[in-house]
Parts: C-alpha cells; structure tokens; sequence
C-alpha cells in the first residue's frame, strides 16, 4: 500500500497491525479464542531515495508499506 499522507499512513499502519498481532491480552479475563494472524508485516514503511525525490518532489511524503496475506485457518 501507498500512502501520501500521514493519517493514511497511520490507517495502513494500524489495519496491518491489527491483523497481523495479537490484541493485548487481559490476565484477568478468560482466553476466549486464540488468535489468528491473516497478515504478516514485511519490514517497516519504506520511503524515497534522495535522488527520486530530487527528480521528483512529491515522492518525499509517500511511503510504502507491505503485508503478505496469510492462508486461512482450516
């Protein structure tokens, strides 16, 4: 995914996130189900090498984030 703002990057970031982590657990609280991932994060958000964004001035607020959609659980 592409993003060109910050709050767009933040949704990428969170979504991923959310699908491939588990939520944080209360000890307190019984294990309902276990969790599940259905994406695995690869690396972090890449951004533009200097010289692209020399060429190119708006490449330098996009960033690019990738995510590998997992088989589901059978």
């Amino acid at each position: 995914m592409i993003s060109f703002h910050s709050l767009e990057d933040r949704i990428v970031k969170q979504f991923i996130n959310k699908h491939a982590k588990a939520p944080p657990a209360n000890r307190r609280l019984p294990v309902a189900e276990t969790f599940v991932p259905t994406l695995r994060a690869i690396g972090s958000g890449q951004k533009g090498e200097p010289d692209e964004v020399a060429t190119n001035p708006r490449a330098r607020s996009a960033v690019l984030r990738v995510a590998e959609k997992l088989e589901a659980a059978a």
